[in-house]
């Protein structure tokens, strides 16, 4: 099992299928005679289901235990799609917000990734671990424990810019290898102090003396794991993640999220012509929330649909510069650059197939 928090990687490739079933039953001795030159492998492919077009966002309640090139394995699968991957790694220790991207929604990913993700997590005092969490092994002790006033006076320090060393297992690569790796094979790992942003910091309940529970706002970089590490050194009692949630991750909430056993169980519904998967979808244009919309007409998203510029002319052109993305006739076309009118596509966006439907709701 994976224990490493590795949230900030952006790990947004194209993920296999599930391994066939081991314990599949072999072909009855018994049963008609193959036509001659029919291997097995062939039979195999003969019931391999296509796959498909699929765009727009699942946002998974992923469960403890799973991990995330897993959780988007199974989630490619139950919709057969052609294309998947997911908008920052979850721990399996962890659960919760796990956005995964479908067919051209992944060209969407780095808008989540660099969106705000709040956490909710539990601090087990008196033990620090060399993994920063409960898998790892105990490498300082102490018999101290804060109370809560304590706690509360130390978190306005931990808001903000901060520097922050990631934790010595973490997908951070030192010299092309990732520091987890290096970790395991008992070597030493120095990582750098790096500027992560904090905006917010609470502690929510102290269920005992040996616990806290916090919730934290944060930006891309930043590690809960070596939060808890380091409020416990600067309490002096030393402490590690016992428990952690994420709860949202950019425009992605936990009104919107969904459970793998409902899920699987709308995918068998849709197969017996009752609803659709595409109601478990959100758009692609949802992970563009904080991104302007600009609507165009079909004959300049001709143009833009062949790569090619298109300058708006007249009183309502827009007069301003930066990310928009087009639409025309209200679905989504490209991802551009707007400077003083000139739209310059960047992204184009075919959303032939199955389209996410299922509205946006903000927590």
């Amino acid at each position: 099992m994976n224990k490493f928090l590795e949230t900030m990687s952006a790990p947004t490739e194209v993920e296999a299928e599930l391994p066939v079933d081991p314990a599949a039953p072999v072909i009855d001795a018994t049963a008609p005679e193959l036509p001659a030159g029919f291997t097995p492998r062939e039979k195999k492919k003969q019931f391999k289901r296509d796959k498909r077009d699929v765009h727009g966002w699942l946002v998974l309640d992923k469960p403890v235990g799973m991990t995330s090139t897993h959780a988007v394995s199974v989630i490619k699968r139950l919709f057969t799609a052609k294309r998947a991957g997911h908008a920052g790694t979850l721990d399996p220790l962890a659960s919760g917000c796990l956005p995964i991207a479908l067919g051209e929604a992944t060209k969407t990913v780095p808008f989540v990734m660099d969106g705000r993700k709040l956490y909710r997590f539990t601090i087990c005092w008196g033990e620090e671990r060399d993994t920063d969490d409960t898998e790892g092994k105990a490498i300082a002790n102490s018999d101290l424990r804060p109370t809560p006033e304590a706690i509360r006076a130390l978190l306005p320090a931990y808001i903000g810019t901060i520097q922050q060393v990631p934790p010595k297992y973490s997908a951070i690569k030192i010299e092309g290898e990732r520091a987890y790796d290096l970790a395991r094979d008992g070597e030493t790992v120095e990582l750098v102090a790096r500027p992560v942003q904090i905006d917010r910091l609470e502690l929510v309940d102290v269920p005992d003396a040996d616990h806290a529970v916090l919730e934290a706002e944060c930006g891309k970089g930043t590690y809960v794991r070596s939060l808890a590490r380091d409020l416990g050194r600067a309490l002096g009692c030393f402490g590690h993640v016992s428990a952690l949630r994420r709860t949202a991750v950019g425009p992605f909430v936990e009104k919107t999220m969904i459970l793998l056993e409902d899920l699987e169980a709308l995918c068998q519904k849709a197969a017996s012509g009752e609803g659709s998967l595409a109601d478990a979808l959100m758009p692609v244009e949802t992970a563009l929330d904080d991104i302007p919309a600009l609507a165009i007409s079909r004959s300049d998203a001709a143009r833009l649909t062949r790569g090619q510029a298109v300058l708006l002319r007249g009183r309502d052109a827009p007069n301003f510069r930066g990310t928009v993305y087009v639409t025309v006739s209200g679905q989504l076309l490209a991802l551009a650059e707007l400077d003083r009118g000139e739209i310059v596509p960047k992204r184009v966006f075919n959303l032939a197939g199955l389209i996410g439907r299922a509205g946006v709701m903000k927590g």
